[in-house]
């Protein structure tokens, strides 16, 4: 169901009460809207014989040129069930192959630590969900530095406080002062002690992805953790088509432990695809539908998010480029073959290429998200914070994304109906040359009847002025210092909370402090 009308309203104007507004503000239970179900249809950029077409080529790809994956127990995995093997590469079946893809289940239930926070993935539902893996941060005084897990730690909260935001994510910035070798290990506590939302794992090595299920497996139970989804884990196939042993070995853990795994090829397209847009997407589907299909040899009936990752390259520097009208077309392609297959799927909302919360990144975005929402996705990622390609995350970007989502769960949602009667009541009531303020559909409905926000200023302009003539990314960072100003924690229970500490010292001194 959509969200009551009250929960997309803020409860209060936080400018207005200070610090007796804010200890008000916090004996109210922490916002946060269901599971979005699209109630707008899908957009159709081209009609089934193109989507047919393009599905064929793909299975022509994996049957003639094949797939590198890039593993032994993987390779074993492939000639058991048939597939042509030849040293690394694997070509499959079509029949073999769409088999395995049929297993995936078109939905599932993801589970948050706090049952109110847990989500449904796939069909007509949609979750936005934080970005990820940036070594960088904009902070609140608007300079660019390495990330920290103190910054970690804020992003957390601010994805916990964020209504419109269904998953905290993990590693949204990295915290650089941590050795490698022991930064997941602070990544998934932060994620799991600053919010009570589901979350994503590690994948960048079999043992931390072990260790990622050991946690969850403290905070959830190892019983409930072995056949019930409750974080999401990204792998990227290395277009052109090769699976490496590091990406397999994260899918290993999770599919077997019935973790959904996102299948999603890494593509700048010009450069690791053809310089084509339908061509990249051919190439990309049989990428992504033969990780799908290798997570049904390790579970069969494992839940699992297809899912892509294209951005065109700038063809005069080689650059990624971010919200571009062919990104948001192979999206829609994308989208298309999802529903062909009936998978859960995943795309990027807010991703961008601009260095600042400014006039581009809100054109980038707006071009991605629309075609995000359009094309029916389920899991929409880097729907906050994102900025410079990825490598940045912007306190200001994080607080405007999610406003901005709410105004895109209302869009999503469909137009409701349900007072329209009382609406044409008080036209009746009110006649010509009047006014609807005083109205009784008025004062019902004035908080939820349109989407109202906080950060984006619609004053006059000498009223804009005296308040300190602010532009909106100047207003974003004093959104998100307010936020964090206003948080509280999620407690943990204590056992809990300990069984963490406890095991993150254990795991600290078997680790190294560097990559050897």
């Amino acid at each position: 169901m959509n969200a009551p009308a009250a929960e997309i309203t803020e409860p209060a104007n936080r400018r207005a009460g200070g610090r007796v507004g804010r200890k008000t503000l916090r004996g109210i239970p922490m916002a946060s809207f269901p599971t979005l179900v699209r109630k707008i249809p899908v957009y159709e950029m081209v009609p089934d014989e193109a989507v047919e077409l393009i599905h064929q080529e793909s299975l022509s790809i994996l049957e003639e040129v094949g797939c590198e994956f890039r593993d032994d127990e993987a390779i074993a995995l492939w000639k058991a069930a048939g597939a042509d093997v030849s040293e690394t590469r694997v070509r499959i079946d079509r029949a073999l192959l769409m088999e395995l893809v049929s297993k995936v289940p078109s939905e599932f239930t993801l589970n948050a630590r706090n049952p109110q926070r847990t989500v449904r993935v796939g069909g007509n539902n949609s979750i936005f969900v934080p970005m990820y893996g940036a070594p960088y941060v904009r902070d609140l005084d608007n300079n660019r530095r390495y990330g920290s897990l103190a910054d970690l730690n804020n992003f957390h909260k601010l994805a916990y406080m964020a209504p419109a935001l269904h998953s905290s994510s993990s590693v949204i910035c990295e915290p650089m002062e941590i050795a490698v070798p022991k930064r997941h290990l602070h990544i998934i506590h932060s994620a799991l002690k600053h919010s009570d939302k589901p979350f994503m794992g590690i994948v960048t090595s079999k043992e931390r992805a072990e260790d990622t299920m050991a946690m969850a497996g403290i905070v959830f139970g190892e019983d409930f953790v072995r056949d019930n989804p409750v974080l999401v884990s990204i792998t990227n196939c290395n277009s052109p088509l090769v699976w490496d042993a590091t990406m397999l070995d994260a899918m290993k853990v999770y599919a077997r432990s019935n973790q959904p795994v996102i299948l999603a090829p890494f593509a700048l397209c010009g450069a690791s695809t053809s310089a084509s847009a339908v061509g990249a997407v051919a190439q990309v589907n049989a990428e992504a539908v033969a990780g799908v299909a290798f997570t049904q040899l390790l579970r069969p009936g494992s839940p699992q998010v297809y899912g892509q990752f294209m951005v065109t390259v700038d063809m005069k520097t080689g650059a990624p480029m971010g919200g571009t009208p062919e990104a948001a077309q192979m999206m829609y392609l994308m989208g298309a073959l999802a529903r062909k297959y009936r998978l859960p799927w995943r795309t990027s909302g807010f991703h961008v290429g601009s260095k600042l919360n400014d006039a581009q990144a809100g054109y980038e975005a707006n071009m991605l998200m629309h075609a995000a929402i359009l094309s029916g996705a389920n899991y929409i990622w880097h729907s906050a914070g994102w900025l410079e390609a990825g490598l940045t995350c912007g306190y200001s970007k994080f607080a405007t994304d999610c406003e901005q989502l709410v105004g895109w769960y209302k869009y999503a949602g469909g137009l409701p109906f349900d007072d329209f009667k009382e609406a044409m009541a008080a036209i009746r009531e009110v006649g010509p040359q009047g006014h609807f303020l005083g109205t009784k559909h008025t004062l019902e409905h004035f908080e939820s009847a349109f989407f109202i926000p906080s950060i984006m200023d619609f004053n006059s302009y000498e009223q804009w002025k005296a308040e300190g003539a602010k532009d909106h990314d100047t207003r974003g960072r004093e959104k998100a210092r307010n936020m964090l100003a206003d948080y509280e924690e999620p407690k943990l229970d204590e056992g809990i909370a300990e069984g963490l500490t406890d095991f993150i010292a254990r795991r600290e001194e078997r680790l190294p402090d560097s990559v050897s």
